[in-house]
């Protein structure tokens, strides 16, 4: 058994990412409406009542809309940081407010949130892992360039969801003002399709099997061209492209090795036939 993961919305209209087992599950941002969480998380066969808790990366409206109205209504605890959570100016019950720092791990049933700084032109904008049964998600989004942080915490990984928000020559050539194409590519904004794949081809772990590409520009990037990029490079890897506009599917992820693991301990032990030599 490991861990089921899910987009239930991508991009600059709105993010929230699902990861969780079977008993408790996690929802990284939650940038779209409670009603449209409810409706797609139906769709997918999950159960509300198995979330237990929002973590915030940072405090953009796309990342945090939903959460006034979710947390209240499911007393959802939100773990969020001192300097986030001023500038989200978010209406969440005291109770409900945790706090989260840099290097943090939370325990939520039987899965282990972990936060770390990264580049985002925001107050304290944070990634994340999540592990559980002995496998580990990542949520790298809303990334301006890449880290040893981010680099280390991607290679230990068996998925992730992972930004890749602009094709270069969209973003130069397309109808965006100098000041918004600066801010995308400055080094504090979003990361590219091109640093994306380095990121993928060099720190990838052997045992990764699942990339599903995030927070795609919906005027400076394609998701085909996404696809088929990453695909060239993925080998066994299952690429998925998160769409702005609905949910993935339910993605299973495990850990092959513990798996076979388990598998020989459930293998019925055969005695040693003695075979007479008469």
């Amino acid at each position: 058994m490991g861990l089921f993961i899910a987009s239930l919305n991508s991009g600059s209209n709105g993010n929230c990412y699902y990861i969780g087992n079977k008993e408790e599950a996690v929802l990284i941002d939650a940038g779209i409406s409670c009603r449209e969480t409810e409706i797609r998380m139906k769709r997918l066969g999950l159960l509300m009542n198995s979330v237990k808790a929002i973590f915030v990366s940072h405090e953009h409206t796309d990342h945090i809309s939903g959460i006034p109205v979710l947390s209240k209504k499911y007393q959802l605890p939100v773990y969020i940081s001192g300097n986030t959570y001023k500038g989200a100016r978010l209406a969440i019950e005291k109770h409900l407010i945790k706090p989260l720092c840099s290097k943090q791990s939370v325990n939520i049933g039987s899965l282990s949130i972990n936060a770390f700084s990264k580049f985002h032109d925001a107050a304290d904008p944070y990634s994340f892992t999540v592990s559980g049964n002995g496998v580990t998600i990542g949520v790298f989004t809303d990334i301006g360039r890449c880290c040893d942080q981010l680099s280390y915490h991607f290679s230990i990984c068996h998925a992730a969801f992972l930004e890749a928000n602009f094709d270069v020559d969209m973003l130069q050539n397309g109808s965006y003002p100098y000041h918004l194409k600066k801010r995308i590519s400055g080094g504090n904004g979003h990361l590219s399709n091109k640093e994306a794949l380095e990121l993928f081809c060099t720190k990838r772990p052997g045992f990764m099997s699942h990339l599903i590409l995030s927070h795609l520009s919906k005027n400076n990037n394609n998701p085909q061209l996404v696809q088929d990029l990453f695909e060239a490079h993925a080998g066994p890897i299952r690429i998925i492209v998160a769409s702005r506009y609905e949910e993935t599917s339910v993605f299973e992820v495990v850990n092959t090795v513990e798996a076979k693991r388990e598998m020989r301990k459930q293998m019925p032990q055969q005695k040693p036939v003695q075979l007479s030599i008469f």
